[in-house]
């Protein structure tokens, strides 16, 4: 369920306050175990935990391919079977995992900007700068926005959830998910490509509804997705890291305009556009 109705008091100019419905969106734990061990809890949108669930693994380098996962379920015994907030991940016996080398403890903490250069090496262990293969027409760009929220059926009830889409070169629509948490959507994107097999993302576009932080450029590189679109601004470490990865970075993409803060060279006019699918 990601929508709960509740009543309310209404205040409106000139009208006296009013008792009425009103839609929330909800927001519960959800707990993710590999191999019986807790790895992380998280705040989310019930719905597509196992995409959460896979798009977060993915990015913490704990899994590559689509192999290495055998089964995704919500725990089955004891009081947690009652409200679907416990999440098992079942890896492959060829996995190996390091539990001391997860990530999460370090990247959790990346809006603070804490040892940035660090950060992105680190990130590079696990995954290579994106190769300059996708390319995108600013007029494509331009229309980005409004293809994500007209999708947005949940935001449209309650205005309350956070979307991520992907976009192929042309525009259309891939994958959209919502959740209370931006980085959520984002996973469950990644772990949707992820559990369907169809990674690498490398010639789509990340569209999200928010700012740009560090983390989801992350989750972007891990799914080796080239070009990231922004309503709002990205942060300084954001910009750093796209610059660094190879990835093409826009932000305050919105109305008639955008700035592009790293590899611009991905965003083409619409008579290089024409060249490019010609040649």
């Amino acid at each position: 369920m990601t929508i709960e109705i509740q009543q309310i008091v209404s205040w409106r100019p000139g009208t006296r306050p009013a008792r009425r419905r009103d839609a929330l969106a909800v927001e519960e734990p959800l707990e993710i175990r590999v191999r019986g061990r807790s790895i992380a809890v998280t705040m989310r949108t019930p719905g597509r935990d196992d995409e959460l669930a896979a798009g977060f693994l993915l990015s913490e380098g704990l899994i590559r391919q689509r192999s290495d996962v055998v089964e995704i379920a919500h725990c089955r015994r004891g009081e947690t079977t009652n409200y679907q907030n416990t999440l098992n991940v079942f890896l492959s016996p060829a996995v190996d995992v390091n539990f001391e080398q997860l990530t999460r403890h370090v990247f959790a903490s990346s809006s603070c900007g804490l040892c940035g250069k660090a950060s992105i090496e680190a990130v590079h262990r696990h995954f290579p700068p994106v190769e300059p293969q996708a390319a995108v027409s600013a007029r494509t760009l331009l229309a980005l926005p409004k293809r994500l929220r007209s999708a947005q059926k949940t935001f449209e009830q309650t205005g309350g959830l956070h979307a991520a889409g992907i976009f192929d070169e042309d525009g259309k629509l891939v994958v959209l998910r919502e959740d209370v948490g931006r980085h959520n959507a984002v996973d469950k994107v990644v772990g949707n490509g992820f559990l369907r097999n169809h990674l690498p993302f490398d010639r789509q576009v990340l569209m999200v509804s928010g700012r740009a932080s560090f983390e989801i450029m992350q989750k972007a590189l891990a799914a080796r997705i080239p070009i990231v679109c922004a309503v709002s601004a990205p942060s300084s470490l954001a910009v750093e890291f796209a610059r660094a990865s190879g990835q093409t970075l826009v932000g305050f993409l919105r109305g008639a305009s955008f700035n592009v803060y790293s590899h611009p060279e991905r965003v083409l006019n619409r008579e290089a556009k024409k060249r490019r699918k010609i040649s």
